[in-house]
């Protein structure tokens, strides 16, 4: 039976427990904002606009997905963020603070692996603790305990080689974290990975961001992937980027893999497939963020 069949709620319907949550994450302190964000850029064909006047914040603690089809410029919206590239227009504001370079209160992790394959596992994570004057031997025990923390600590004096992908990625969340950022950035960090290692991946993730006091915004093209790690979803159309909705997940926190058939969750899939596949409704979005408010 195809979820069109099915008598769900709506997406927009949250359970007390739900309504608890999203209501003590709105009283939180704001530790990221956009406002107005834009970027373009220049080719042969002229002026090409990536993302258009992008506005949202973020609140302590929270995770905070964003997703849209190919194109919406996602990839780029992070690397705004990250500090890697320069708006057109706009701004990124991260503890009051603007935004004018990468810095240490942001932690990045991509969806390639990027560890330094002639270092082991242990001193990939010291790397950038070393880098901060950090002696040798706090930044080894620093190093441990992040390992230690995403399940690596047996495989401290092993080398990026003698890793799994997911495994490697784990290292690589271990070293963001190690120079505690106030904001984790992932830039599909689970895309290369086979289903199986993926949800595994999803699950220590979720399990880190529980025990840690950090930030998550989460880049994904996976529509499930979104619903069950996030608080919020950004909703990204294309052509140009633009946010086409924000919506507040009405699946229950602790998530577990039994939620991917409940209800609440297929419902909110069925709302971010009607949002990113169907243009009739990129188009009404559109025209209704550009028609004047009626007097």
């Amino acid at each position: 039976m195809s979820n069109d069949q099915l008598e769900l709620p709506s997406y927009l319907h949250h359970t007390d427990e739900v309504k608890h949550r999203l209501a003590e994450i709105r009283e939180r302190p704001t530790v990221m904002s956009l406002s107005g964000l834009t970027r373009r850029f220049e080719s042969a064909e002229g002026s090409i606009t990536a993302l258009d006047a992008i506005d949202f914040e973020v609140r302590a603690r929270e995770f905070i997905s964003v997703i849209g089809p190919s194109g919406c410029g996602k990839s780029t919206l992070i690397r705004l963020v990250a500090g890697l590239d320069t708006p057109t227009a706009g701004e990124i504001w991260v503890d009051n603070q603007p935004v004018s370079g990468p810095g240490a209160d942001r932690g990045m992790v991509f969806q390639s692996y990027t560890l330094f394959p002639w270092l082991s596992v242990k001193r990939n994570v010291m790397f950038g603790l070393r880098m901060k004057g950090m002696a040798r031997s706090a930044a080894q025990k620093k190093a441990l305990e992040w390992l230690d923390l995403v399940g690596l600590a047996d495989f401290a004096d092993h080398y990026p080689a003698q890793l799994s992908g997911g495994m490697k990625q784990r290292v690589a969340i271990a070293r963001a974290l190690a120079n505690e950022p106030r904001i984790l950035l992932m830039d599909e960090p689970f895309g290369a990975l086979d289903a199986q290692t993926r949800c595994s991946m999803q699950s220590h993730l979720l399990k880190i961001w529980d025990a840690v006091d950090i930030t998550i915004l989460f880049i994904t093209h996976d529509l499930e992937e979104a619903i069950y790690l996030s608080d919020r979803i950004v909703v990204l159309g294309a052509h140009p980027g633009r946010v086409v909705e924000v919506i507040e997940v009405p699946v229950a926190r602790a998530r577990h893999p039994d939620q991917f058939l409940s209800g609440h969750f297929l419902a909110t899939k069925k709302r971010l497939e009607s949002l990113i596949y169907d243009p009739e409704t990129h188009s009404k979005r559109r025209s209704e963020r550009m028609s004047p408010v009626a007097a």
